[in-house]
């Protein structure tokens, strides 16, 4: 089994260099107008690929692989999020004209607010997705212990991966499924089996060291924030801090859902929440 779902045959590859001398790799299927997808935290375009398949017929879904993941080389860290935000930005220019609807879950909600913030004449609108303005409480906790282990050099045993990281991913119901459950449990294991350590410390710090809440005080781009009601690592409260600060913040809540359902659990609730957006929230020119 593949890691994540496999893109769609009328997905189109592309290698992106930016002056930063980042050299990307990026997934683009469908047509105008264009929708860019940023990856979270240990993920790769492909995390995308259940939503650029019900997405696709009406938007041109842009995804790519972000600094530390996948086929993508960047200088070396330490990374920051104005780092990613240009990466984005670089993105928005080669592929979308200089102007995008930006969405991403995780790092990739974190990403689209600060390249809202940095580029807001890049951004129509701003959709992030299982989010924060600041990372604390648990959260902060929990991630930080994530880094400290891998400096500490201790591995986690192939038997341990999915059972560890699906907990945090997704809600209690989802894992109920034993069909669910098989495909997460294969797809984790290969996936953090695989992972560099130092990859995922230098992307989870970058998302530590982010506090983008005077920010967002004075952005002017339309943000729409997406919540999970069962998300562990971003629960809604969190997300709706982000919606609360920018002048033009709508926030939703999706119940029912983790934090990375839109991989293989509830894609299609997902999209169809995206497309919602699309089609009734008011996107300047």
């Amino acid at each position: 089994m593949a890691v994540f779902p496999s893109f769609g045959p009328e997905a189109r590859i592309h290698r992106l260099t930016t002056e930063d001398g980042v050299t990307m790799r990026v997934v683009i299927e469908g047509t105008e107008p264009d929708v860019v997808f940023v990856p979270g935290g240990d993920q790769v375009a492909d995390a995308y690929s259940q939503l650029f398949a019900r997405l696709s017929d009406s938007y041109r879904c842009i995804s790519y692989d972000p600094r530390g993941a996948g086929d993508t080389t960047a200088p070396p860290p330490p990374w920051s999020m104005a780092d990613y935000a240009r990466d984005c930005a670089a993105v928005i220019d080669a592929f979308c004209g200089g102007r995008a609807v930006v969405t991403g879950l995780s790092l990739g909600g974190l990403v689209t607010q600060a390249t809202a913030i940095g580029f807001p004449e890049k951004v129509r609108l701003a959709i992030p997705m299982g989010t924060a303005a600041h990372i604390d409480g648990f959260t902060r906790d929990w991630m930080q212990a994530e880094i400290d282990l891998r400096r500490q050099g201790i591995t986690l045993p192939d038997y341990f991966l999915a059972p560890h990281y699906a907990a945090y991913a997704f809600p209690a119901k989802a894992l109920c499924d034993p069909v669910l459950w098989a495909q997460v449990k294969e797809s984790y294991t290969e996936r953090f089996r695989d992972r560099d350590p130092q990859d995922t410390i230098d992307q989870w710090q970058a998302c530590l060291d982010f506090d983008c809440r005077d920010g967002l005080k004075t952005c002017p781009v339309p943000f729409h924030v997406i919540s999970f009601s069962e998300d562990v690592q971003t629960p809604p409260a969190m997300c709706k801090v982000v919606s609360d600060l920018v002048p033009n913040g709508t926030f939703h809540e999706i119940p029912e859902l983790g934090h990375v359902s839109l991989v293989r659990h509830r894609p299609g609730v997902v999209a169809a929440k995206l497309r919602e957006i699309l089609e009734s929230a008011p996107v300047p020119g």
